[in-house]
């Protein structure tokens, strides 16, 4: 067998050759028919907005989502996975309206609800192609054919059977409250919808003098909303906190007393003090007289949610733009007043048709308030504000009815459910989740637009509704005759159906409100096999989810609403594991913009890195529940350590292979017969595969790739390969030569499976060029074998491995190349015994002629030490200088024994134990000697070169030049060459005396002198040119 040399060309091109084989192959239904039989291991994928251009932190995402769904399927377990459209509301409409040129929903009114959603349709495709451009590139498995659609009637149709469930569980009711609400869009917004949009902005606050009734005295009252004013009707203390009235600037105002100096300064005297509960009831006169107000109105009321963290202590409501002056206000029973329309602009008063977010109408309020002598103050503050999470546009809370799910009847039940859920990181699920839902609140599921899952219900005149639950239901209740078969369930088409009231016998027409988009995406369990109108058992078999993964956005949004469909209607979580990425920002730390122009285009930078690299940076450089900063740098450092080091150690693997005939799977050498360093290295290998299972377990994809890099950098390229190269060029067929070969062939092999979760290209071309099987991804995951994880295997190896890296370091401050012979390297006794037979592996690696060991290293070293001053500073004092003296004065042996278990001394007549961490103790060689040390073991060497070192360091150089002509010039390892040279006396008298060395190290035929040639280059500051050319 000959193994096939890896793929020329550009990553880019190498990869794209692989997502076709794979898709001329159907992989991944191989993957998945490969294991019938096997468990199930259930994943869910959120949906993605199919008008949405997938962006450079979707294929973080899905990286993660791939990553475990391969290492599962490798694990033995059957993984059934398909990607999500999310094809419903205001992303859709939005690109719409753009599109169109639309301003306000009027515009669509007047298109028409049937013309304006068949374009949302049209744009639910815009971006499908895309969608699969970029998950085929970047090498992730899910079925993008047949993705589960949610404006499909099936879709729909499963939707309307939950509401229907949960309205036959009492938990669906009509309800006039006040919602975060966007008047651009024109619809409400849920609790986790505002979440996601909240924006940093400068605004103007004010406090405004509110004038009590036939007194001449004023409520100081603070709002961050002056546009709210209009609709003031009440006033608001808390009953339990001290109020004070004051004289101050020729006025007599009232302010809660602990916000007294912050808002009057000094400058005001106490004329009385009340308890919040003796001022409920006081009436005052309204502010701004453009609204008429009927009924019970302006005078104080109390309750416990005000404050005096700000302000003034004294709130001002307007129950049509507050959740909790609503309720506070229809506890007291006062008037409710709205001179704002559902646009969003005033009906009434001097801006009658403005915009309340129009960052000029505040001007204009707060120059009316100074006009007419009721402005106190004006004070600008940064804070955050929601906006539209799709238009991006202010929201306003807006009093307005809409249907409603009472989930925090089973706030408990939720909140039970997510403690059983195993969330990575833990803190995202028991903090920031489980806050969010310690402060749930009812979820309003109805939106006034028009591309959307239709609500399912019906209402009558007399007050009674009905929900809908399925097509076949609409059937059997339609007043008209229609064919649910091909019904679009969409409006306008159910919005002419009607069904006859249960209650009163009249027509029951359906509500004009759409679902709310969120709860297409909580659906996806059930909805996206048609649950329950078929496919029972493939749901039960996929319920819940084993895992899913998002982003940390998700925790109000996709995951909130999964979990609290899924206790509502079956009683438990949907999904049991949840990993949690972090936010994709740029280099800088900043967040990715447009406007920034910092995006980063997935499909160029996978064109240009490669999808491997770029998965496995993404992996690398952070733990991913962590913010990622994206930076290039760091993309080409992965490239070196990780792409290019398993590319090189695979082809090295390859051309020695090829070109000794030698296939190792003909081998079958126990490992127990191998040399020591075999063993090291599978020793390694299986301590790597049993940490590398636990990480992928953990769902710990950083600690994966943390773990594998090290490996494949120190452990396998740069020392089991390094220092075997001998064996692989060992002219003999020998045992040796066969184990080096084996070992290597079964290290490669456990490398691409432990890999290819993460990394699916580079392992597949590797792993297929190894085993001339299918694919690495049809194979079983590497499984660590216990057995041959040797501990005291390890213990020698790691010592001679810091051996050799503390002698390269001594070589270095000593300015003597590797390639420079040296005669000896000194080493303590006590290694001896642990190094043993490996000398020659130091004498390789370190190109020393002889290694001693001696018990007193003092030979060859002086110890330098000096007081540790950040320890004794506190407790000697001025003893210090005394200490001093006596550290200088001390041999060797008794700095070691410092060093071990302290020295007693006499310090200013008194005994003083000196302990280790007192003092700073180094080495300084002695002259002809290098040295360096770490907390293991030390290293000498001798640096004095005879002439007889310097012509073999020589010879080494010419044989390295040589080599790199080889290689220039593309020779194979096995051609024979000939040499012409031209140099200086001394690379002549090399050259007489090496000359086996350096034809047989270059497998040179014919050695010739040409002294015509210019001396052009350098070999150890000796003249000289080369040049090679076949034999």
């Amino acid at each position: 067998m000959e193994f096939k040399k890896l793929e020329s060309g550009s990553i880019h091109e190498v990869e794209s050759k692989f997502v076709k084989e794979w898709q001329e192959k159907d992989i991944l239904e191989k993957t998945i028919k490969h294991r019938e039989g096997c468990p199930d291991f259930v994943f869910y994928d959120g949906p993605i907005y199919a008008n949405a251009k997938p962006g450079i932190h979707h294929v973080f995402a899905k990286t993660i989502k791939d990553a475990f769904c391969k290492y599962k399927t490798m694990s033995g377990y059957r993984v059934l996975r398909k990607i999500g459209l999310d094809t419903h509301g205001l992303p859709i409409e939005v690109n719409v309206e753009k599109k169109l040129g639309f301003k306000s929903k009027a515009d669509i009114e007047k298109l028409g609800i049937e013309n304006f959603c068949s374009e949302c349709r049209v744009e639910t495709d815009s971006n499908i192609d895309e969608v699969k451009k970029v998950t085929d590139m970047m090498g992730q498995f899910i079925d993008c054919d047949y993705p589960y659609v949610t404006c499909s009637n099936d879709y729909i149709e499963s939707e309307w059977w939950i509401v229907n469930e949960l309205n036959k569980k009492g938990l669906i009711y009509h309800g006039n409250k006040v919602l975060p609400y966007c008047p651009r869009c024109g619809t409400e917004l849920s609790s986790f919808e505002v979440a996601q949009g909240y924006k940093e902005v400068s605004v103007n606050t004010v406090i405004v003098p509110f004038k009590v009734v036939d007194r001449d005295e004023y409520f100081l009252v603070w709002t961050t909303t002056p546009w709210t004013l209009m609709a003031n009707v009440a006033l608001c203390v808390n009953p339990d906190l001290e109020y004070l009235k004051v004289s101050s600037r020729g006025y007599t105002f009232i302010v809660g007393a602990s916000l007294a100096k912050q808002v009057l300064g000094d400058d005001y005297e106490v004329l009385e003090t009340y308890k919040g509960s003796d001022l409920v009831g006081i009436k005052y006169e309204q502010l701004m007289p453009f609204v008429k107000v009927e009924g019970k109105a302006f005078e104080v009321l109390a309750d416990h949610y005000v404050t005096d963290s700000d302000g003034t202590g004294i709130v001002h409501m307007a129950p049509a733009f507050g959740a909790d002056d609503g309720r506070v206000c229809q506890l007291y029973g006062i008037t409710f007043v709205n001179p704002v329309g559902k646009d969003g602009c005033y009906i009434t008063g001097p801006w009658k048709g403005t915009l309340v977010t129009d960052s000029e109408l505040e001007i204009n309020i707060i120059k009316w308030l100074k006009e007419n002598d009721k402005l106190f103050k004006k004070q600008k503050i940064v804070h955050d504000y929601p906006h539209c999470w799709r238009c991006k546009q202010p929201l306003i809370y807006y009093a307005k009815p809409a249907w409603y799910v009472n989930n925090t009847a089973y706030k408990d039940q939720i909140i039970a459910a997510n403690k059983k859920i195993n969330w990575y990181p833990d803190y995202v699920g028991t903090k920031r989740f489980e806050n969010w839902l310690e402060n749930m609140v009812d979820w309003g599921i109805s939106r006034n637009r028009y591309w959307g899952c239709p609500l399912p219900i019906w209402t009558c005149d007399c007050g009674h509704f009905e929900t809908i639950g399925s097509r076949c239901e609409l059937k059997e209740k339609a007043f008209e005759d229609i064919d649910t078969d091909n019904l679009e369930l969409h409006r306008p088409y159910v919005d002419h159906i009607h069904i006859t009231c249960p209650k009163c016998g009249k027509k029951m027409s359906r509500v004009s409100d759409v679902l709310d988009v969120w709860f297409d995406s909580g659906a996806m369990p059930y909805a996206q096999f048609h649950y329950p109108f078929e496919n029972k058992e493939l749901f039960e078999s996929q319920f819940p989810a084993d895992f899913i993964a998002e982003g940390v956005d998700q925790t109000r949004g996709w995951f909130y609403v999964l979990l609290v469909l899924s206790v509502l209607i079956s009683g438990e979580s949907s999904f049991k594991n949840v990993v949690v990425n972090d936010m994709m920002l740029d280099a800088y730390g900043k967040k990715m913009s447009k406007s920034t122009g910092n995006i980063i285009n997935p499909t160029e930078i996978m064109s240009q890195y490669g999808a491997d690299t770029i998965r496995f940076y993404m992996m690398y450089a952070s733990p991913v529940w962590t913010p990622l900063k994206f930076d290039e740098e760091g993309v080409k450092e992965v490239y070196s350590k990780y792409i290019s080091t398993f590319r090189n150690a695979y082809s090295f693997f390859e051309m020695y292979a090829n070109a000794d005939h030698i296939d190792p799977r003909e081998y079958n050498i126990p490992v127990q017969e191998r040399e020591l360093i075999d063993r090291w290295i599978l020793s390694k290998l299986n301590r790597l595969i049993r940490d590398v299972q636990v990480a992928y377990r953990e769902y710990d994809l950083n600690k994966v790739t943390k773990l594998i890099v090290p490996f494949l950098n120190d452990d396998l390229s740069n020392w089991y390969i390094r220092s075997n190269r001998r064996r692989f060029w060992d002219s003999e067929l020998t045992k040796s030569k066969k184990c080096v070969y084996l070992t290597t062939y079964e290290v490669l092999v456990a490398l691409c499976k432990l890999c290819a979760p993460i990394t699916p290209f580079i392992t597949e071309e590797i792993y297929q060029r190894l085993t001339d099987e299918v694919s690495v991804h049809l194979a079983d995951m590497a499984v660590e074998n216990t057995d041959l994880i040797d501990e005291v295997v390890e213990e020698r190896m790691d010592l001679v491995r810091d051996v050799c890296s503390l002698g390269r370091f001594a070589r270095e401050e000593a300015n003597i190349k590797v390639r420079q012979p040296i005669s000896h390297l000194i080493l303590p006794k006590s290694d001896e015994v642990v190094i043993g037979d490996l000398l020659p592996i130091i004498k390789e690696e370190l190109n020393v002629k002889d290694v001693l060991f001696h018990e007193d290293m003092s030979r060859y070293l002086d110890y330098i030490i000096k007081p540790n001053f950040k320890v004794l500073g506190k407790t000697l004092g001025p003893k210090v200088k005394l200490l001093g003296e006596v550290l200088s004065n001390l041999t060797n042996k008794e700095i070691e024994q410092i060093e071990e278990d302290g020295l007693l001394v006499q310090l200013d007549g008194e005994d003083f134990k000196i302990t280790n961490e007192m003092v700073i103790i180094s080495l300084k060689q002695k002259e002809g000697y290098a040295s360096s040390s770490n907390s293991k073991t030390c290293v000498v060497l001798e640096t004095q070169l005879t002439e007889e070192l310097i012509l073999e360091g020589l010879a080494r150089e010419f044989v390295r030049k040589v080599q790199s002509l080889r290689k220039d010039l593309d020779f194979v390892i096995t051609d024979h060459i000939n040499i012409t040279y031209n140099g200086s006396d001394k690379i002549g008298k090399m050259l007489d005396e090496y000359y086996d060395y350096v034809m047989g190290e270059v497998l040179g035929n014919k050695l010739v002198k040409d002294e015509s040639l210019e001396l052009d280059d350098l070999l150890n500051d000796e003249k000289v040119t080369i040049q090679v050319e076949r034999a």
